[in-house]
């Protein structure tokens, strides 16, 4: 079915909100595998050459982006926002840059995913772009908030998968050099 096709070449990853006073209220183990599966899409990301948008909600009360990330941002120049609105659609600096990229496929990964990734998920969808959110890669302070946001973020047309799944769709096959720097990363 083509919903579910990732073609890399359409495609960027966007990082919502992982920031250090939201991360905080996190639980432990939840925050360590965002974090990690939100940095194996960054460096994916890299490797292919996808366009990464990094946001952050009200950096100024939230802090700024956890530092194993910021330190990806900062060493693969990705686009970084700062905003008030829970919807990243709702940033006209964030729409320019979306609309910039040409892309039309919108991999999602962050925190909130009950508020912040899934009301961004909910607006692309209306805006005609095909959603897919790394379900490993976004959390909330409540598993039971997280699962809700998951279910109505599929039930709205949006593919959820793991972040594994995700880059292999788009890789497509083996052999390549994307292929061999894409399966080191994952090991």
């Amino acid at each position: 079915m083509e919903k579910f096709k990732l073609d890399a070449a359409n495609a960027l990853v966007v990082l919502i909100d992982i920031q250090v006073r939201l991360s905080a209220a996190m639980p432990e183990d939840v925050l360590k595998n965002t974090v990690q599966k939100s940095g194996l899409l960054m460096d994916a990301a890299d490797v292919m050459g996808l366009p990464v948008i990094v946001t952050e909600q009200y950096p100024k009360g939230l802090g700024g982006t956890v530092a194993a990330l910021e330190e990806r941002i900062n060493k693969y120049s990705y686009t970084k926002i700062s905003k008030l609105s829970f919807s990243c659609c709702g940033e006209e600096s964030f729409m320019r840059a979306l609309e910039g990229t040409g892309c039309q496929t919108v991999i999602l990964c962050g925190q909130e995913t009950h508020v912040c990734v899934l009301q961004t998920a909910l607006d692309l969808m209306e805006k005609g772009y095909k959603v897919f959110v790394a379900g490993d890669a976004v959390c909330s302070r409540e598993k039971l908030n997280w699962q809700f946001a998951l279910e109505e973020m599929r039930q709205a047309g949006c593919v959820v998968e793991p972040v594994e799944s995700i880059l292999f769709k788009m890789l497509g096959a083996a052999g390549s050099p994307a292929f061999k720097a894409i399966s080191r990363l994952v090991k």
